[in-house]
């Protein structure tokens, strides 16, 4: 894959210097995208290196200088310590982490997405207007599980794109959009929204080494209606069955401001003796994806891997715990596209995949203003990953 990307790059000039300012609760994923980029530059060997559209196209770091220092009150400001001007900026934030903390009034506030949306806010006003193009990379998008509109109540999502958008940001990529619709909010910018799903068979394939591949020993299966398309690419790729359950509620009450769930209802063909794939953009608090996979363990399915994007695991991990000691799940397969806890990275069940390479790749191809759809489409590297497996070379 390297060397393929490398050459088509060379074909262009540069949008512009490239810099990259993660914000604070980005640092170790915007660091390890600032590896890629300076190891491959530094060994890019191109006759316009000499140029001027090049000035600049080899240094030691492309991470830029900033910082959001905050007042006693908790008020902040957004402050960029070198020049921007001319350059194409690549912001990148974390609205998912929860670990950071400011003082408010001698207090200690833990971080929530709307403080880092603000902070990101922050930079942009600082750039002044002086970048020659911003693109923010924000893989879990700000507020979308808050995408459309059921009664009176706000369109959070579609609010903050247009803010974004009005306050010159260029191209918007975000990760496993929870809905894909709302780029409808800002129909004449660009916006992508970027599928993991390789980076999980590879993660699979990886660590578990006795997987047959077929419809016969595996099933792809979404947990209830909305992930459809994502199930139906992996099935597809892999040339697996698929399933998916639909969430039975009951509609003449309430409780916590919706219907109650009665039951988990599947659809699709006999489970028995198979290894389970249930993929998802989210867990959350995870009662859901582990509903399904002890629904499907009573269906006397075999091992259960869970593939989703964004593990938040906001009600802690002890449900996964337990659920791994009971057979219930092999394997949770997450990104570190969001705030990991070390207590999670440790975990036996929990397979981490790294999504660093893939954002450097992106930035790289987009500061040449070159392509990247074969990015956005990994179909032919998954063939060739499971061509590899299935000879024993993984």
């Amino acid at each position: 894959m390297g060397n393929r990307e490398e050459k088509r790059n060379l074909e262009t000039i540069p949008v512009g210097s490239l810099g990259i300012i993660p914000l604070e609760g980005c640092k170790a994923l915007g660091e390890t995208v600032n590896q890629y980029l300076v190891k491959w530059r530094a060994e890019r060997e191109s006759e316009h290196k000499g140029s001027l559209a090049f000035n600049g196209y080899q240094r030691d770091s492309y991470i830029l200088n900033t910082k959001v220092p905050r007042f006693g009150s908790g008020e902040a400001k957004g402050m960029i310590l070198q020049s921007v001007r001319g350059h194409d900026l690549y912001l990148l934030v974390d609205v998912c982490n929860h670990s950071l903390t400011y003082s408010l009034c001698g207090k200690e506030n833990h971080m929530s997405p709307d403080d880092h949306y603000q902070d990101l806010k922050r930079i942009i006003a600082a750039v002044g207007g002086k970048a020659r193009r911003i693109t923010v990379i924000m893989p879990f998008l700000y507020e979308s599980r808050q995408h459309k509109r059921t009664s009176r109540e706000s369109l959070d999502c579609a609010l903050a794109l247009q803010e974004l958008v009005g306050m010159g940001v260029d191209n918007i990529i975000t990760f496993d959009a929870h809905d894909p619709r709302v780029q409808n909010a800002i129909p004449l910018h660009g916006f992508e929204t970027v599928q993991p799903a390789y980076q999980f068979i590879k993660g699979l394939l990886k660590n578990q080494k006795d997987l047959n591949l077929d419809s016969e020993h595996m099933m792809v299966i979404s947990p209830d209606e909305g992930g459809m398309k994502r199930a139906i690419y992996i099935a597809n790729v892999l040339g697996l069955d698929m399933g998916m359950f639909y969430k039975r509620r009951d509609y003449t009450q309430i409780v916590n401001g919706r219907n109650p769930i009665v039951a988990h209802e599947f659809l699709g063909t006999d489970v028995t003796g198979k290894d389970m794939i249930i993929i998802d953009d989210m867990i959350s608090s995870g009662e859901s994806v582990l509903e399904v996979a002890a629904a499907l363990k009573a269906r006397n399915a075999n091992r259960i891997y869970v593939f989703s994007t964004f593990g938040l695991f906001t009600n802690g991990l002890e449900k996964f715990d337990a659920a791994y000691e009971k057979g219930i799940i092999t394997r949770v397969l997450t990104t570190n596209l969001i705030y990991q806890a070390p207590s999670l990275l440790q975990r036996e069940w929990y397979i981490n995949c790294d999504m660093s390479k893939y954002i450097a790749y992106i930035i790289d191809t987009l500061n040449h203003d070159s392509s990247i759809s074969d990015l956005l489409n990994p179909s032919e590297r998954i063939q060739r990953i499971v061509e590899r497996y299935k000879n024993g070379e993984l």
